[in-house]
């Protein structure tokens, strides 16, 4: 009996509150099997809030994972619908596309006629974690109908939230910091543009035509009580994330940053995980202090990027910017990198746009992972190393990150055995026999008869 009703006292609490008691739930430990360390690591990072495991206790799926210091770096790939782009079928191709590429989340950032058979959607389907941003349903309603969007009732936002969370997503964008205090700092600093944040600026929108507090800020206890509920991870949004690089670690953003460092302990204090969301747009040489703002006033809470993107003038290639500020970011300690894909700023992405984001995060996450000197990181170079020494093309491509692009690319010499940038002069075939020679090996022909055949 005694042990019976342990099992449902737990069953009542978050994944925070069971690792706070000493306990490693099932989630920890196969997050921990996913990272290569002991549950009892995962169990002290959650405790600690240092880490966060999101998965909604009535969401199943496949590939559980935690987020957090010394843990892999994570990629979230965002999809969704628009008003003049909505389909089922092109969101069913986006998500499987971020699936293959290797995305440890996707978003439904969906608000389109068809938002609510997208969000079911993807719910279904994907093995990964699903996150939104809540404010997106109500907005979308409100369009729909014709209304202004300062119509927004607070006590529908919050039954939409709960709403969401009781369907099943493992976390959610909630731009709390986006107070009244806040928006005053715009009167003192010379922004661009005062908010990129579509979730913000709908926030901003409302507080300025009701001449009320954000009703996220206002009631924050209320929205703790229905993510514990729900054991949903609370991403606390950035909406004065800066959208231009001149626009950078300004007044607005620190100061909502230190908002978003006392709710984060509130959260935590109520047994509800958190996530920190950061910029945007910041030049090269800010990443890593933006990083370390981060971590200092939010005590150690996983940071979640958009990007950063390293500098503005680049459409149709954003995919890169935002690769090179997040593997600065992530090397100097971010755990959580959203993609970018070559569309923004542009247009909705396809499914191809969806791949290339994804990969060029993966590339960046990969590269921080290495520089962190994570366990078993740079393993896979240095395999990926010993296939190309012996000129073995099938291992080449069996470690690349994205292998059929590779092997589309791919091309060979009339020899078989080294591709056409070098053919005959070929470094690594003309070095290796010399390379033996010097150890006293002898001089027999090294060549791996490798058994890919170019297709």
């Amino acid at each position: 009996m005694r042990v019976a009703f342990f099992c449902a006292e737990v069953s009542k609490m978050t994944q925070l509150e069971i690792a706070r008691m000493g306990k490693v739930s099932p989630e920890m430990e196969e997050a921990a099997v996913a990272e290569g360390v002991s549950a009892e690591k995962i169990r002290e990072l959650i405790a600690s809030g240092r880490a966060v495991i999101p998965k909604n206790k009535g969401h199943q799926f496949e590939q559980i994972m935690a987020i957090g210091e010394g843990l892999r770096t994570k990629v979230n790939a965002n999809i969704g619908s628009s008003g003049p782009c909505s389909g089922i079928e092109r969101e069913i191709e986006k998500l499987e596309a971020a699936v293959a590429a290797g995305a440890d989340s996707v978003m439904d950032l969906s608000t389109g006629p068809d938002i609510k058979e997208v969000r079911r959607m993807v719910l279904d389907r994907s093995p990964v974690m699903v996150g939104a941003v809540p404010i997106y349903m109500v907005a979308t309603r409100l369009r729909l109908e014709g209304q202004p969007l300062a119509k927004m009732d607070p006590d529908e936002l919050f039954r939409s939230i709960e709403t969401q969370c009781a369907q099943g997503l493992d976390y959610i964008t909630v731009h709390c910091g986006v107070t009244r205090e806040v928006v005053r700092r715009l009167e003192h600093y010379e922004r661009l543009m005062p908010s990129v944040s579509r979730g913000g600026s709908i926030l901003m929108n409302w507080m300025d035509k009701n001449n009320r507090e954000n009703p996220l800020y206002e009631d924050f206890d209320a929205l703790l009580e229905i993510a514990h509920k729900h054991d949903v991870t609370l991403s606390l949004g950035d909406g004065f994330r800066p959208g231009s690089v001149v626009d950078a670690t300004d007044g607005p953003q620190v100061e909502e940053l230190i908002v978003l460092g006392e709710l984060a302990r509130r959260a935590r204090a109520r047994g509800v995980q958190v996530i920190i969301e950061g910029p945007g747009h910041v030049p090269l040489n800010q990443v890593v202090a933006n990083v370390i703002l981060e971590k200092q006033l939010c005590d150690g809470a996983p940071f979640y990027l958009l990007g950063p993107l390293t500098t503005d003038i680049a459409p149709g290639y954003d995919h890169i910017t935002a690769a090179i500020g997040g593997a600065i970011a992530a090397a100097a300690g971010a755990d959580f990198l959203c993609y970018v894909t070559p569309s923004e700023h542009l247009c909705i992405p396809n499914a191809e746009d969806v791949r290339a984001g994804v990969i060029a995060a993966r590339i960046a996450g990969h590269s921080a992972d290495i520089a962190k000197g994570l366990p078993g990181a740079i393993a896979r170079d240095r395999q990926m190393s010993v296939y190309r020494r012996d000129l073995n093309w099938d291992g080449m491509l069996s470690e690349a990150i994205d292998p059929d692009w590779a092997r589309q690319r791919v091309g060979l010499s009339p020899n078989g055995e080294t591709c056409t940038m070098c053919g005959e002069l070929c470094a690594v075939k003309l070095s290796r026999g010399a390379a033996k020679r010097a150890k006293g090996i002898g001089n027999e022909d090294l060549r791996d008869k490798a058994s890919f055949k170019q297709t």
